[in-house]
Formats: structure tokens, C-alpha cells, sequence
């Protein structure tokens, strides 16, 4: 019986820390991308004065203010299950996360919530060229955030520069290497760059939506055409980087790789599995559709190059398959259909009616949430692929556990669902109503004088 309360009390807190970082990690994404998406609306303000692009700021930074919100209350109540859920591994690991998650404090959420006040409220309060200056400075803070986040998940992921005492506990020994760990330049610049896709397709949503509604049309054009230049030229960028930071895990976590592709036996020129069904039981595909050779010439960069199946390793080093098979799919699917907008907006741009396209806007609109289900789909392959481990290959996720009894995580966990659905739900409708409202000021005398001629000018040059 205790090892059945066990077994739920490790499950539970697992699927409590999935479900609120699942959560957190989408608001964050979004602000890195929105934070710099303001900085280039208000530069271009203050170089063009043409006021379309201060009305984007001033619509944008308000969805900024409450996805800025809920990133930081979902992000502090995250923290707190270090000490409930994982104090085990707090204690084990607390020499080198604890500075990494602190410096993150101090050189970046400070720096954040100094300037966000002025992005905020300091219109007419401030100068021009001040106010420009706090929204550069929480851009950069939001980097920085980025930076320390990312260096911390990394080291857990591809641990370097320390050492381990009698009782378990981690030392730091070498901090350049701990801060600068093998796969942390890969995943910085993954997760930045996708947190810019994300940014842009939500963009774009909004745009195609008022232009399909005929509202607001010289911002919704703005938007839309700003968004299909990072589509046309970040997502094919996006590919190349994923790739090497494959090919970089492919180095330090093959086993995840392994799962990844689906391979349960190690193969020369191994196919890419499109499709599968993988049975962790029998450790086996029931199910296969292939291209043959694709995944060696992938990872090997040569067809008939070896790539090494899960049964290379022990059964308990195993990661649960199926989840990180299918999530990394996902992505893969987000990411090409991401590549294929961005071309088809670049053909249509070249024909002369980017705008004139009812299917087109109906598809970027349902490009909006892409982003945020490429990034909890690769997260998903991040952290369950590392499993059974916290620290990769030494401290296992059982061994990172505080002595708690299942049902009382059961209990937390329901209330967490509860809360989240509430606060979150609300959070998002209300970000959505915003979307609605559009960025057009109606207050504005020269509005609709300006949305006239720009209008005209648009279509005649159609």
C-alpha cells in the first residue's frame, strides 16, 4: 500500500507541475515576442510619426499588460511546488538552480517591472524618446529572463560543472559551465525564436480577422503583413535551428531521440516514421508508416548511418514514448505549416492581392494559437523525454519527490485546475475582447480620415 500511495503521489505531482507550467509557459512565450513586437511599433512611430503605428502600441500593450500578469501569477505559484511537491530536489540541487533562478530575479523581472510602469501609464507623463527607452528595457528584460530560465532547464537537461557529495548534494564547480552547458545555445535560441513565431501568428490573427470584418483595416494590414515577413523568413530559420538542436540532443540525450523517432531497436539507415503506434509494453510500433532511410540521413546526415533504439538502454531508462513521439509530430506539423503561410503570403503579395483573399485570412486566423501549441508540444518532448531523470542521468525523478501522500496532491491539484480555469479563462476573454475592440481610437478625430486614405491608396495600387 505504501508503494501504491507512492506511485500516486509521484504521478500526481508530476501531472500538477506538467499542468500549471503547461500554464505558465505560454504567457512568457507570448510576452518575449510582444515586448520586442512593441519596441519596432514604437521606433516606427517615433521615425515615420505616422499614427497607425502608435495606435498598434497602444492596443498591443495593453494585451501585453495582461499576459505580463498571468505569466508572473502563474510562474510564482509554479515556484512554490519546489518546496511542496520536489523539496528533495530543491535540496539536492538548490547550490546551482537557486542562484540560476535568482539571478534571473535580479537582472530581469526587476528590471521588467521597473520600466513596465512607464510603458504603461507613462504616455504624456514622460518624453517620447523615455518612453521608447522602458519599452526597449523590458524587451531586453524579457531576454534576459529567457537567458536564465533557459540556462537553468538546460543544465537539468545536459548537466555540466559540478560535483556530487556523499549525501547526493549537487556542488557547483565550474559556473562558466554550468550557465553555458552543452545544449543551453540551442535551446536559448529555439525558445526566443519561437516565442517570436508565436507572437507573429497572433499578430496576424488579428489582422486577417479585422480585414476579413473590413475594420480597421490600415492596422489590420500592418499587422498581417508584419506577421507574414517573420513567417516568411523566421519559420524556414526555425527549421535550421531545430535541426541543430537535434542533432545536439541526438550528442547528449540520445534515448530521447530515440523516442522521439519511434526507433526500438537500433537500425542502419533507419526510415522516419510519419505515422506510429508506440507500444512501451511490447516495445514495439503496432503500427508504421515510413520513409525510408529519412531518419539516418537526418540525424547521421548519411543514409546508411546508425541510429541507436531505445533497447540500447536499460527498460527503466526508458521515457514514456508514445507522449514524446507524437508531441514532437506536432511540432513538426505546426512548423511546416507555419513555413507554408509565410510562402503562400509571399506568392500572394507578389500577385498583387495579400489582402483580397477570404480563405487566406480564414487560415491565418486559424494560424492564431499555432505558437502556443508548437511550444507546449515541444515542451512535452523536452521534459518527458528526459524522464525518469530531473538531472539527466543522475537524479531520478523518484529520488526528487517530498514525502507527501497522494491524495493530499490529488486535492491541491484539483484546486489548481479549479483556479486556473477560472483566473485563466478569464484572463484569456478578456485579452480577446481586446482583440474585438480593435486598434483603431475612434476618439481620434483623424482616424477615419486617415483609415480613408490609406484605404484608397491601398486599393488602387491592387
Amino acid at each position: 500500500m505504501a508503494v501504491l500511495d507512492n506511485f500516486d503521489a509521484l504521478l500526481l505531482a508530476r501531472i500538477q507541475f506538467g499542468f500549471t507550467i503547461a500554464f505558465h509557459i505560454i504567457f512568457p512565450a507570448f510576452t518575449i515576442g510582444l515586448a520586442s513586437f512593441l519596441a519596432v511599433l514604437e521606433g516606427l512611430w517615433l521615425k515615420t510619426d505616422n499614427p497607425v503605428y502608435k495606435r498598434l502600441y497602444r492596443f498591443w500593450v495593453k494585451v501585453f499588460a495582461v499576459a505580463f500578469g498571468l505569466g508572473v501569477v502563474s510562474g510564482v505559484v509554479m515556484s512554490y511546488q519546489f518546496g511542496t511537491n520536489w523539496s528533495l530536489f530543491s535540496t539536492q540541487t538548490g547550490n546551482i538552480l537557486g542562484p540560476l533562478l535568482g539571478y534571473e530575479v535580479l537582472t530581469a523581472f526587476f528590471l521588467e517591472a521597473s520600466f513596465l510602469g512607464i510603458m504603461l501609464f507613462g504616455w504624456g507623463r514622460v518624453s517620447q524618446k523615455m518612453h521608447f527607452a522602458a519599452t526597449v528595457i523590458v524587451a531586453v528584460g524579457t531576454l534576459i529572463s529567457a537567458f536564465w530560465i533557459l540556462s537553468a532547464n538546460s543544465w537539468m537537461q545536459t548537466p555540466a560543472g559540478f560535483s556530487r557529495d556523499a549525501a547526493g548534494v549537487f556542488h557547483p564547480e565550474d559556473w562558466w559551465a554550468i550557465i553555458f552547458n552543452p545544449s543551453f545555445p540551442y535551446r536559448l535560441i529555439h525558445m526566443v525564436t519561437a516565442a517570436f513565431l508565436t507572437t507573429a501568428f497572433v499578430v496576424g490573427a488579428v489582422g486577417a480577422w479585422h480585414i476579413l470584418k473590413q475594420r480597421h483595416l490600415p492596422e489590420a494590414r500592418i499587422m498581417l503583413g508584419m506577421s507574414m515577413l517573420m513567417a516568411l523568413f523566421v519559420a524556414p530559420a526555425q527549421l535550421i535551428i531545430g535541426d541543430l538542436h537535434g542533432l545536439n540532443t541526438l550528442e547528449h540525450q540520445p534515448i530521447k531521440v530515440a523516442a522521439m523517432e519511434g526507433v526500438w531497436e537500433t537500425e542502419q539507415g533507419a526510415p522516419f516514421r510519419v505515422l506510429a503506434w508506440p507500444n512501451q509494453t511490447e516495445q514495439r510500433n503496432d503500427f508504421e508508416l515510413n520513409i525510408p532511410y529519412a531518419s539516418s540521413l537526418i540525424l547521421t546526415h548519411s543514409l546508411d548511418g546508425e541510429v541507436k533504439g531505445l533497447n540500447h538502454w536499460p527498460v527503466e531508462e526508458h521515457p514514456p514514448v508514445a507522449p514524446v513521439f507524437w508531441s514532437f509530430r506536432v511540432m513538426l506539423a505546426v512548423g511546416f505549416a507555419m513555413i507554408f503561410t509565410g510562402l503562400v503570403a509571399a506568392w500572394r503579395y507578389w500577385r498583387g492581392h495579400l489582402y483580397r483573399s477570404d480563405w487566406f485570412m480564414r487560415w491565418c486566423v486559424l494560424m492564431g494559437p499555432s505558437g502556443f501549441v508548437a511550444i507546449i508540444a515541444g515542451w512535452f518532448v523536452t521534459e518527458i523525454g528526459r524522464q525518469p531523470y530531473t538531472v539527466f542521468g543522475h537524479l531520478r525523478t523518484a529520488d526528487s519527490l517530498s514525502p507527501v501522500i497522494g491524495e493530499q496532491v490529488a486535492l491541491s491539484l484539483g484546486i489548481f485546475v479549479v483556479v486556473y480555469t477560472a483566473l485563466f479563462g478569464a484572463g484569456t476573454y478578456y485579452i480577446f475582447r481586446i482583440f474585438k475592440k480593435g486598434p483603431g481610437d475612434q476618439s481620434d478625430p483623424d482616424y477615419y480620415q486617415h483609415s480613408r486614405q490609406r484605404v484608397g491608396s491601398e486599393v488602387s495600387d491592387e
